[in-house]
């Protein structure tokens, strides 16, 4: 059973109306994630927030785009920040990562031993 979900106030708030009903739910996933991000009583940096949510400098990237500061606290971001933010997460939420398990199922060793392909397990006398 899922928890009801705290109502988004604010600029964020805002933001959410002018979605659709159907992406609604990955957008309160962000504005959670980025508003309940460590530093309890303070509100972390956005550069700080973004490095878990956008991969590499994907984030630091956004900010710049945005004319944000990576010091910039969320608080400072207006619906329109927020719609922009939520399309740039979408993008990197839906890309294919390296090394990521399509299905859940990733490539296979295809060595009977179990390890890496090309690796060979440690004789017994070292």
């Amino acid at each position: 059973m899922s928890r009801p979900t705290p109502a988004v106030v604010g600029p964020a708030g805002d933001a959410r109306a002018q979605l659709p009903e159907d992406a609604r739910a990955g957008f309160d996933r962000l504005v959670h994630a980025v508003l309940s991000a460590p530093g309890a009583g303070r509100s972390p940096a956005l550069g700080a927030v973004l490095r878990s949510q956008l991969p590499g400098t994907a984030g630091i990237r956004w900010l710049h785009a945005e004319g944000l500061a990576p010091t910039a606290r969320a608080s400072a971001l207006t619906a329109a920040h927020w719609l922009s933010l939520h399309t740039a997460w979408l993008a990197h939420d839906q890309a294919p990562r390296p090394g990521s398990r399509s299905g859940g199922h990733g490539p296979r060793a295809d060595s009977r031993h179990g390890h890496a392909p090309g690796a060979q397990a440690a004789p017994r006398w070292f």
